[in-house]
């Protein structure tokens, strides 16, 4: 496992040069990543671009499972940092504008970085599972944000739980998890709708990145994406 610095501690010179030597390894595995995809993610590939022989990387990253663990990591806090960086400017009463800054950024994030995309939300890596201890929390946070989003509009009174929806009595326990996870005060009915929204928002955002609409089937991409954001500020409740 890669070390992991206390960001309060002064770190010493042999601690900066080992710091600086695995940013480096995580580059060179962004670009292996982009050029090969995850399933070919070699360290000795990555050793020779580095300029070093396979066991000295081996002594910074112990191997290519910790390598993807690392550039997940990364591609989750990357990801979270943009989404958090668009939505910031907007007014904290502007949910609507904050809920469609959080889908731009991750549509625009994915179609520039398609390769980590994939990485996060694509298939599988065969015989790789990422630790959930190292990565739940950077994963998550997209969703969360949503959800705050979602939370705050209703702690404002902005937004009214539907009178009709019924969500099914086995989901009761899941969202209370989330619900006391993430500190809500949302009921059950809008957190199946933000569910909703979020795999939704990622499902459309997926389509284009991995090409599934099909190359000559939407002419006006961005235009499309907005009617997508557009219809699921409805179904969050946001107009």
């Amino acid at each position: 496992m890669a070390d992991v610095q206390d960001p309060q501690k002064p770190q010493t010179p042999r601690e900066l040069a080992r710091t600086r030597t695995i940013a480096q390894i995580v580059q060179l595995g962004r670009e292996h990543l982009a050029l090969h995809g995850a399933a070919a993610l070699s360290l000795r590939a990555v050793a020779r671009d580095l300029g070093v022989v396979s066991s000295a990387v081996y002594r910074y990253v112990e191997s290519r499972d910790e390598l993807l663990t690392l550039l997940l990591i990364d591609a989750y806090g990357e990801l979270g940092d943009a989404v958090d960086a668009a939505v910031e400017p907007f007014p904290a009463d502007d949910f609507r504008g904050r809920f469609a800054a959080l889908a731009h950024a991750v549509r625009e994030w994915a179609l520039r970085e398609p390769s980590r995309y994939s990485l996060l939300f694509g298939s599988p890596v065969p015989g790789y599972q990422a630790p959930a201890e190292r990565t739940t929390g950077p994963g998550t946070r997209v969703v969360t944000c949503l959800m705050g989003i979602l939370d705050s509009a209703y702690r404002a009174g902005r937004l009214a739980a539907p009178d009709a929806a019924v969500v099914h009595p086995a989901l009761a326990a899941d969202f209370e998890a989330i619900r006391g996870g993430l500190d809500l005060a949302v009921p059950d009915a809008l957190l199946a709708r933000g569910a909703l929204v979020w795999t939704s928002i990622f499902g459309a955002v997926s389509f284009e990145v991995f090409g599934q609409y099909g190359a000559a089937t939407f002419s006006a991409p961005d235009e499309l994406f907005q009617h997508h954001v557009d219809m699921l500020a409805r179904v969050a409740g946001f107009d």
